[in-house]
């Protein structure tokens, strides 16, 4: 009987349990081990189970050095003043909560429409110079997972000519000196070419992707990338590389593009980050009442989804459900573990 009593972490060394719970790779998954037991939730906790996973995702993530839970303003003062053990855990229960709702959000979300506005875009003569247009996307901390792109046919002209480049590159970031919520006004990179500062002086790319070759066609052109990027700033640069198309009345090669698509997981409005200058590190704003944005609104379509997904698979809601300890799991305590009370037990699981 003691035997079938006998909590596993009790059974192995720390570092031994934590080197087999890292292994994990699904929020829910981690989140359900939290909900084991009181010994298991700490040691969760403690060894930072839900951040780590994020960390693996998306390395980029590490230069986030502070975590605030936005509607907690008792939390922001605590964070900013104290350096007791009682802050300490309640720092790492708060990124656990914040953690584990963040790696869902980056693996789990609903794919969206991320494009929100044209920002700037090139003007050249130069066939060996590259066009570029940037666009702001709908959130300052999205994951990028493709981008479309349609070349523009002038039927208008003789043959129909597609206005189509030889490859396309793309690259990722964000805006100097500037609020990362704030949208930008409309800028033009022909600057450069009169001698005047370049619009593009104003962004630093932290993503570059490699050259994609583009079809000379009439279609919508996916470029899929090889894994999925994290874009903290907002922006999207697309790179259009060669020209293929000469334009009858003037002799001159162009670039012209119909329409352009980028998909992925936008993280607002429940995450939002900022800088902390001069630093180049982060703030990551966590916004616990509201939840990932979806396209699909009709419940009839929703249930067939929810009827048609694998068991295994867990959503957003029942993530903060199984935070919370509202999923109908018996959380296992044995005998010696106490609680300190139910309100601290809720809070704990609170988000």
């Amino acid at each position: 009987m003691d035997d079938v009593n006998r909590d596993l972490l009790n059974s192995l060394h720390p570092d031994v349990a934590r080197k087999i719970l890292n292994y994990l790779d699904d929020p829910g998954d981690i989140v359900r081990a939290s909900s084991v037991s009181r010994a298991w939730r700490d040691f969760v906790i403690s060894n930072g189970l839900s951040k780590h996973l994020c960390l693996r995702l998306f390395p980029q993530l590490s230069s986030v050095t502070r975590v605030v839970d936005t509607s907690n303003r008792q939390q922001q003062k605590c964070s900013d003043v104290g350096c007791s053990r009682s802050a300490e855990l309640e720092q790492l229960k708060l990124e656990h909560r914040v953690f584990a709702s963040l790696s869902w959000g980056l693996t789990s979300s609903e794919v969206l429409e991320c494009l929100a506005d044209a920002t700037a875009a090139s003007s050249t003569d130069n066939p060996d110079v590259s066009e570029r247009l940037t666009y702001q996307l709908i959130s300052n901390f999205c994951v990028v997972t493709e981008i479309n792109i349609k070349s523009f046919q002038a039927k208008f002209q003789a043959y129909s000519p597609i206005y189509s480049a030889k490859a396309v590159r793309f690259r990722m970031g964000y805006r100097k000196w500037r609020d990362y919520n704030q949208k930008v006004e409309q800028v033009d990179f022909s600057n450069s070419s009169r001698g005047l500062p370049s619009a593009d002086e104003d962004f630093v790319w932290t993503y570059t992707s490699k050259e994609f070759p583009m079809a000379k066609e009439n279609r919508l052109q996916n470029f899929k990338l090889p894994e999925p990027v994290l874009c903290i700033g907002g922006f999207v640069q697309i790179e259009l590389l060669g020209r293929v198309q000469r334009q009858e009345m003037d002799d001159l090669f162009y670039i012209c593009v119909a329409y352009v698509q980028v998909l992925g997981r936008p993280l607002a409005p429940v995450f939002s980050i900022t800088p902390l200058e001069p630093s180049g590190t982060y703030s990551l704003l966590f916004n616990p009442a509201a939840d990932f944005g979806r396209q699909r609104e009709d419940p009839y379509e929703l249930a067939i989804i929810r009827d048609i997904m694998p068991r295994h698979d867990i959503g957003y809601e029942e993530i903060l459900d199984l935070l919370h300890g509202n999923l109908g799991v018996d959380v296992y305590d044995s005998e010696d573990e106490q609680h300190d009370s139910d309100e601290d037990m809720a809070f704990e699981f609170a988000v």
